[in-house]
């Protein structure tokens, strides 16, 4: 079996500890500038291209701005998500605005910062309209597409479109680029998601080559230029020490070769290729950092933990497998089988079920691989336990705190509680 090592060795980690107490997230610099320069890399054979970053999967504006500084927009699908954008100063064309079920505000606050928007339905293109209160209709738009069926490739299906809720269907998509055409719109983009966390180099492929079909058809039946497709995200990692990494040169090929034959005889070699990667870009550089604080023996052997599904919610929501290093026991045999569990008071609380892994002791740290997408992200705060800290492991090795833990006025603070406010004030016992 392959091997995931850990960025930080035993001797770090508890020095990282005993400045931010666990669990903490910590995040790997140096693994994110290298990631994206392989991606830039990959894809300079089109001159157009750029990565916008999947603001969801990790919305912290230090880490967004590493990405930042290599030409990288972002990926909102939120009028929070737009407001951070703003904050960070990236607006215009450096935001692709992917919502759906839209509100009007939204569709006003994106228009107002110069966002692409990317329209989720035909009824959106009126209700974009609408929300611009009589101001021209931007010169650039998107549209997502729904091909409907089962999205198969490479001997296997990956995806059912037909039962996702977002997207056009092909003929709304020639519809809704007619229409777009007639109020005004010269530019039109093209995007689809129709699979998650893949791990394959055929899955952008295949689709690019779903997507410049369409374009070419657009193009030439609607009379409207289409100036960049976006391919989403969907190009996954490695969760397992088994199976192999995506390898993001062999994919950029492969949509290169589909654009040879599909866009540059059509007249179409001035498309750009966008991307909209969250979990690729961040989750390997991303780990939750945690301590053994109980070990209990009954019909299963638990070691408890100080971090639980409020920290780290896809083993509980999704089955997902994140691979666990301990700390300081890189080299011991995994001869032990534990469920490693969190505190809250639900029995699916658990980060890991009948995992192997060397003898644990209380006190031993844990290193929870892969967690810098969709990750801290979606925590929440049942039991009332709080959200942890983030940490940014930098390039010189030092640390930096880039998102506090929460405290328990930050869980009271929507509430009108006066008695609860009195007693956050007086000192603990």
């Amino acid at each position: 079996m392959a091997r995931k090592v850990p960025f930080i060795t035993q001797d770090q980690a508890e020095a990282i500890a005993s400045q931010y107490p666990t669990p903490f997230y910590l995040y790997d610099e140096a693994g994110i500038r290298a990631n994206a320069e392989r991606l830039l890399a990959a894809f300079a054979w089109n001159p157009g291209f750029r990565e916008y970053f999947a603001v969801k999967a990790t919305p912290n504006p230090a880490l967004i701005a590493i990405l930042a500084e290599y030409g990288c927009g972002v990926d909102c699908s939120s009028e929070t998500e737009l407001m951070l954008a703003e904050a960070m100063g990236l607006v215009g064309e450096r935001i692709m605005f992917s919502s759906n079920d839209t509100p009007k505000a939204e569709f006003t606050y994106a228009n107002e910062l110069g966002a692409i928007v990317n329209l989720d339905d035909i009824t959106h293109v009126d209700a974009f309209v609408d929300a611009l209160g009589g101001s021209p209709m931007p010169q650039t738009m998107s549209l997502r597409f729904n091909p409907g069926g089962d999205f198969a490739f490479a001997n296997g299906i990956f995806g059912s479109p037909e039962d996702a809720k977002f997207g056009l269907t092909e003929p709304q998509m020639l519809e809704a680029a007619a229409r777009l055409r007639d109020l005004g719109v010269r530019h039109l983009g093209i995007h689809a998601l129709l699979a998650s966390n893949t791990v394959t180099n055929e899955y952008y492929p295949a689709l690019a080559r779903t997507l410049f079909a369409l374009a070419v058809r657009i193009q030439s039946e609607v009379g409207i230029h289409i100036s960049f497709v976006n391919l989403s995200g969907g190009v996954g990692i490695a969760y397992r020490p088994d199976e192999p990494d995506n390898d993001i040169a062999a994919i950029s090929e492969g949509v290169h070769a589909a654009y040879n034959e599909l866009l540059v005889p059509a007249g179409m070699g001035d498309v750009a290729i966008y991307t909209e990667l969250g979990r690729y870009m961040m989750a390997p550089y991303g780990a939750l950092i945690t301590r053994v604080i109980h070990e209990k023996r009954t019909y299963h052997d638990y070691l408890g933990v100080d971090a639980c599904a409020a920290n780290l919610m896809r083993p509980m929501l999704y089955d997902a497998y994140h691979h666990i290093t301990v700390l300081g026991k890189e080299e011991v045999p995994a001869t032990h089988v534990y469920d490693v569990t969190g505190m809250l008071c639900e029995n699916s609380d658990r980060l890991a079920n009948g995992r192997a892994l060397p003898e644990v002791q209380v006190g031993d740290l844990l290193y929870i691989h892969d967690c810098g997408a969709h990750g801290h992200s979606m925590g929440y705060n049942y039991n009332g336990r709080l959200r942890s800290a983030e940490v940014l492991l930098c390039a010189d090795g030092s640390t930096r705190l880039i998102r506090r833990a929460e405290t328990p006025t930050d869980y009271f603070a929507t509430l009108d509680v006066l008695p609860v406010g009195e007693r956050l004030k007086r000192p603990r016992p």
